[in-house]
This record gives C-alpha cells, sequence and structure tokens, in this order.
C-alpha cells in the first residue's frame, strides 16, 4: 500500500473525536487507507454485513475494536443508532469511522444525527507526494489520481475514466438523489468539460441543454458533492474595483478531465486548447490536497476585476491570506511576477507565490518564483 498523506491526519482525528466521517470520490483509496487502521470493517452496502452490524450492534459498540463502516450513507437508519452509541459513552475517542463518496451537504443523516460528535476528513485522489517514482509522478497530470486510473498502470487510461463515469452518471448519482436521466448527466459533463477553468454561467448550460437556470444549479450541487468538480468561489475585497462574481468551475481529477475532453497522451495533451487551464487546475488540486493532509484548513477562492487583474487561486489560511498564479512555461517573464506582484498587494496578501516549471526557485521581496515539487516541499515544512 502507498503512504497516504492523510493517514497520520486521520488518526489525530480519531484520537480527538468519538467518531469520523472519511470522505472523498469512489476508488480514492479509503477502503484501503481504512483497513490499514485495524478495525472490524463492514461494507454496509453488502446484506449480510448489514445484518451482522444490527444483529451484534450491542457487542460491538461495547468492545473496544474500532468500527469502520463503508457507505454508511445507505442506511439511514444507523445514524440514530450512532447517536445514541456515542452519547452513551460520549468520552470515548476513536470508536466509529464512517467511509463515504458523497459529500457531508449531501448527507442530511451527518448533518441532523452527529453535528458536534464527528470529524470529516477528506480522502483525494493520489498525490504528487505519495507516488513513488518519477514515472509515476510524471504520469500524474495526464491520467490523475485515481490509482487504478492509470498512474500506477498507464495501459488504463482513458478507459478506466470512461467506465468510471458512466458508473457514476448511470448507477450512483442517480441513487444519492440527482434526478436527471444519465444521458443528460453525461451531456452535462462534457460540457463542464469544455468550461474548465472558466466561469459558471447556469443560463448560458441552461440554454443549451434545454433546461432552466435552476435546474443545472441543481445538477452541478451534486456533481460537486460527488468530488467531481469543485466550484471556486470569487473573493470579495472593497478595492473600489468592480470584481467578477460568477464562481469557475474546474474538475478535480486531471485524468477524468482528459478523458472528457478526448486527450490520449502527453503529446496532445500539450498541444490541445485547455491545456493551460487543465494545468492551473492541476496544480490547485495539488496545493489544496496537501494542506488538507497536513490537517490545515484553507479556504480557497479566485480574485478577478473587471479590467482582468486576476490571481487564480487566493487562500485564507486562518488570518493569512496567500496568492497564486499558475503558468504552465518553463520561464515566467518579469512582467508575470510584476501582474502578480501588483494583484496581490490590491487585497494585501501575506505570500505572493508564481507556480510554474523553473527549474530553480527563486524570491523577490514579494513574489517567490517556484515549481510544484518545490512548492509541495515547502509546504510540507510550513
Amino acid at each position: 500500500m502507498l503512504d497516504r498523506a492523510i493517514f497520520a491526519e486521520t488518526r489525530s482525528r480519531l484520537a480527538a473525536f468519538p467518531a469520523v466521517a472519511l470522505v472523498g470520490p469512489r476508488q480514492c483509496g479509503k477502503t484501503t487507507l481504512a483497513k490499514a487502521l485495524r478495525g472490524q470493517y463492514f461494507d454496509i452496502e453488502q446484506p449480510q454485513d448489514r445484518l451482522r452490524l444490527d444483529v451484534e450492534w450491542d457487542a460491538l459498540t461495547s468492545g473496544k475494536e474500532l468500527l469502520i463502516l463503508d457507505e454508511a450513507h445507505t442506511w439511514p437508519e444507523l445514524f440514530p443508532r450512532l447517536r445514541g452509541a456515542i452519547d452513551q459513552q460520549r468520552k470515548r475517542r476513536g470508536r466509529f469511522l464512517l467511509l463515504g463518496s458523497i459529500a457531508p451537504s449531501l448527507m442530511e443523516q451527518v448533518s441532523e444525527s452527529l453535528a458536534g460528535r464527528l470529524s470529516i476528513v477528506e480522502l483525494t485522489p493520489l498525490l504528487w507526494g505519495e507516488l513513488t517514482n518519477q514515472k509515476q509522478r510524471d504520469r500524474l497530470w495526464l491520467c490523475g489520481g485515481f490509482p487504478d486510473g492509470g498512474v500506477l498502470a498507464p495501459k488504463s487510461f482513458p478507459r478506466w475514466q470512461h467506465d468510471y463515469l458512466r458508473l457514476l452518471t448511470q448507477r450512483d448519482l442517480p441513487a444519492w438523489g440527482l434526478p436527471a436521466k444519465p444521458q443528460v448527466t453525461q451531456r452535462l459533463t462534457a460540457m463542464l468539460a469544455a468550461l474548465h477553468g472558466q466561469t459558471w454561467n447556469g443560463s448560458d448550460v441552461g440554454r443549451s441543454m434545454g433546461l432552466s437556470y435552476h435546474t443545472v444549479n441543481d445538477y452541478l450541487d451534486y456533481l460537486v458533492g460527488a468530488f467531481l468538480i469543485r466550484r471556486l468561489q470569487p473573493y470579495s475585497a472593497n478595492i473600489g474595483k468592480r470584481l467578477v462574481k460568477s464562481p469557475k468551475i474546474y474538475w478535480r481529477d486531471s485524468g477524468l478531465l482528459h478523458a472528457q475532453l478526448g486527450v490520449t497522451n502527453r503529446t496532445e495533451l500539450l498541444r490541445h486548447p485547455r491545456v493551460g487551464a487543465s494545468w492551473e487546475g492541476f496544480v490547485m488540486e495539488q496545493i489544496l490536497g496537501a494542506l488538507s493532509s497536513r490537517g490545515v484548513e484553507a479556504n480557497p477562492y479566485f480574485f478577478r476585476t473587471s479590467d482582468r487583474h486576476e490571481l487564480d487561486l487566493l487562500l485564507e489560511v486562518g488570518a493569512q491570506l496567500w496568492a497564486f498564479e499558475v503558468k504552465l512555461t518553463s520561464s515566467p517573464s518579469p512582467a508575470d511576477v510584476r501582474r502578480l506582484e501588483k494583484t496581490a498587494a490590491m487585497v494585501d496578501a501575506n505570500r505572493a507565490i508564481l507556480v510554474s516549471n523553473v527549474k530553480q526557485p527563486s524570491a523577490g521581496k514579494q513574489v517567490i518564483s517556484c515549481n510544484l515539487p518545490d512548492l509541495l516541499a515547502e509546504i510540507r515544512r510550513w
């Protein structure tokens, strides 16, 4: 098993809370990580596991072993029982680990039954720092981070990604409550690939699909909740300029994006019109994943004025504000540095970082210029 960066943080949360929810997209490695914690594992989607948990509930919950409950949201009746078991011995920690493939925003049972009793940890697909050799790291941007999607076994890409999205649209998303027919969802995901890195206009998307603005926004909520799409909100600041107020849309896994775009190899990727936006989203997810795996709470935004001053990523980290600009080039120009410095000053950012493919990092008075591996190494020291 690959060492997952979030493993230590998950153990830390279990030591502090009665229950922890480990959430993330399907097939990202939640079950493998959970079993490494050496508890009793129950797959709630399997009738025999559900029956055993039901019959032996009192004995299991009074024991000392961690109970790992996979896809717990598929059994709503479980959550009141969890709340009762936790409240009977409120000071006990590390009793339950819940695994889920949808965000808590779609899990009413969590918000209603376990508020204040549970901590939430998100597992992403594989991150750059979790991979063990350079060939795997070189494939990560093209293939994405799903363990079975090609980053570890190159021949799987992009067939695995097409099958993965087909299964989600035909089975999982409808089971989680998405009312759209699979064909409609597949059309929407194809459109979202073309819109990757752009501002979201629900009215335009709705018109092109023959749906209302409210309907496509509701559908988007489910794709966000399934960890497929990141909806990056605009940053609000009182700077005397008109700001873009619509969110931007990104695919969270670059391999899924590339499969949707018809990209099959690195050469095709570098020639694709959306290559810059793809790199931007990939870098963003690596930064956010690295911070999350260390337990750092970072609220992500983007910033853009009507006269095109822009920051690809703004992070609120505690009382600090970090500004990032992402360039695919290996030789960013002095104008790129000056532009980032000026725009970061508009929002009083504490750090300004230009991420590109430069070989050597450099630091000026206000701006750090570095490549992604150097940035991720620096994050581990923050």
